[in-house]
């Protein structure tokens, strides 16, 4: 099922400015919030649809990805899109946003008067692919040192908050009373604090652990997207959610193919005899060899293109192209008989350069590559 436009989720187009993206959102939030819908699933759905949409569209490198390669520049790790938020994720990422919207007349959660749950902090890692795994897509395991809560502690609500995360200040003012509420300064906005914790935990009740991730990566990626694999960051003390690990890609580069975007590239050489009289060669790709037939007379500088034969694309269907850039080798030194022939073909009128109309010029066959 194909996924819903994050600009059209948010009733927004894609020049929208960060402040009327986070408008539309407010607006979004507020009309399909599930405390104002009890039981309404559709409404629930159209909550986290509107959550997601807002995650990556108020970021602006998320927002340059999502531009450029719509849903499929998240989905190989975890994704944003197709329901992998949760209600606990959107509070605790969009606390601010829904603190300012509601006030109190939804509760601090979910289910009314609930407490916000804290989102762990996110991990980072770079994953180095060759030419061949961006092709193809690849799954990879890699050990993660993350933050987990210890075996044996013990957290209990906290008695600064009552459990709410926040502290509430009431201040009289010339205007009336003011009312403001900032992160309890006891448990960090947890709304718990520790009982007792084993000797090896930190002060939060954490230790570290080393935990072997499998990530798949879907092929098409590029050298310095970011993949998402939710929930396997640092975990949060108490009853909070775990952060995210955000995957880094690095393309390592091929011994002979270069890329550029969806295409790659390729340098044959070829010696005179070959160009002149024309040759079979095989040429070894990514996926296998594949054959091609250089006819008589080809000149230096050809470009010949093989359709499919590149990178898939991750935005839509298909591949692209695999660009062979023909090159003349010319020898560096000659044998006596190759040097008398070379010196009678200097006067041979076969072997003056005469192009036709129809020879493309250096610049147009650049010109056509870039097409």
């Amino acid at each position: 099922m194909s996924k819903k436009d994050f600009y059209e989720i948010l009733g927004v187009g894609k020049n929208a400015s960060a402040e009327e993206i986070k408008k539309a959102y407010r607006k979004k939030a507020i009309e399909f919030h599930p405390d104002k819908n009890p039981g309404n699933k559709e409404a629930e759905e159209n909550f986290k649809l509107a959550a997601e949409a807002y995650e990556v569209l108020s970021d602006p490198d998320k927002k340059a990805r999502y531009d450029q390669y719509g849903h499929a520049a998240f989905d190989g790790a975890g994704g944003f899109g197709g329901g992998h938020m949760n209600m606990d994720d959107i509070f605790s990422q969009f606390g601010d946003i829904f603190g300012g919207a509601f006030g109190g007349s939804f509760g601090g959660g979910f289910g009314g008067g609930g407490s916000r749950r804290m989102k762990g902090s996110n991990l980072r890692i770079k994953v180095k692919l060759t030419l061949e795994e961006v092709v193809n897509g690849v799954e990879k395991k890699v050990k993660v040192k993350r933050k987990i809560q210890a075996p044996g502690v013990r957290y209990k609500t906290c008695p600064t908050c009552n459990g709410a995360g926040q502290v509430v200040k009431v201040t009289n003012t010339i205007l009336g009373r003011m009312q403001t509420a900032t992160t309890c300064p006891m448990c960090g906005g947890s709304g718990q604090t520790i009982e007792s914790k084993p000797n090896n935990a930190d002060a939060y009740g954490m230790i570290m652990e080393d935990e072997t991730v499998s990530i798949k990566i879907p092929a098409g990626v590029a050298d310095g997207m970011q993949l998402k694999v939710s929930g396997k960051g640092n975990d949060a003390p108490g009853n909070g959610v775990p952060g995210d690990l955000i995957v880094v890609i690095e393309e390592t580069e091929h011994e002979w193919l270069k890329r550029d975007g969806e295409n790659l590239h390729y340098d044959l050489y070829i010696s005179f005899a070959e160009a002149a009289l024309g040759v079979s060669k095989e040429l070894e790709t990514v996926n296998g060899k594949v054959r091609i037939k250089l006819e008589e007379g080809i000149q230096s500088g050809k470009i010949l293109r093989l359709k499919g034969k590149g990178i898939p694309s991750l935005n839509s269907y298909g591949n692209g192209d695999l660009l062979v850039h023909v090159n003349v080798w010319t020898p560096k030194t000659l044998s006596k008989e190759q040097r008398q022939f070379f010196e009678k073909a200097l006067t041979d009128e076969n072997f003056i350069p005469h192009p036709e109309k129809s020879e493309k010029s250096f610049f147009e066959k650049v010109k056509d590559m870039f097409s």
